[in-house]
């Protein structure tokens, strides 16, 4: 499995919008743009689908923006992927179309595969990555310290 531009993108742009959570401000596109360094057409498209995949929340007029549905700590990587590249999680039937017997295997491990991977996606939610980001950080102080 490999992280596409517009997953990293969109968890950047996602990331710096938890950050800012609690102020309850919403936060402009080119405001996010700028911050992690996403072009602002790009970003534009990405904040829509989020926005219909129920992850954000768009606010108009002169103070408008988008800000998080939820909680950081309530939105995972799994439900942004899913939203994103449209990720099937399901496990489906192992055995069905497989015209062989080989083919009925690699479909078996690549089902376990991507169980283990949805598995640990599901364990990770923003505010985890905004933890990690923030402690990472801490160590980077100390070392030039």
């Amino acid at each position: 499995m490999e992280l596409s531009c517009k997953s990293e993108y969109a968890i950047l742009a996602l990331l710096e919008m938890a950050t800012h959570y609690e102020s309850g401000e919403p936060m402009q596109i080119r405001q996010i743009a700028a911050q992690q360094n996403i072009p602002d057409r790009y970003l534009e498209q990405l904040l829509a689908t989020l926005r219909r995949g129920g992850i954000l929340k768009s606010q108009r007029g002169s103070k408008g923006g988008y800000l998080l549905a939820r909680e950081p700590r309530k939105i995972t990587l799994l439900e942004i992927l899913e939203c994103l590249e449209g990720l099937d999680v399901s496990t489906g039937e192992s055995n069905t179309n497989s015209k062989t017997i080989d083919s009925s295997v690699i479909k078996e491990i690549w089902q376990e595969a991507c169980q283990a991977a949805n598995s640990v996606l599901q364990n990770y939610t923003l505010q985890d990555l905004c933890e990690k980001r923030d402690s990472r950080r801490q160590l980077d102080i100390m070392y030039y310290i």
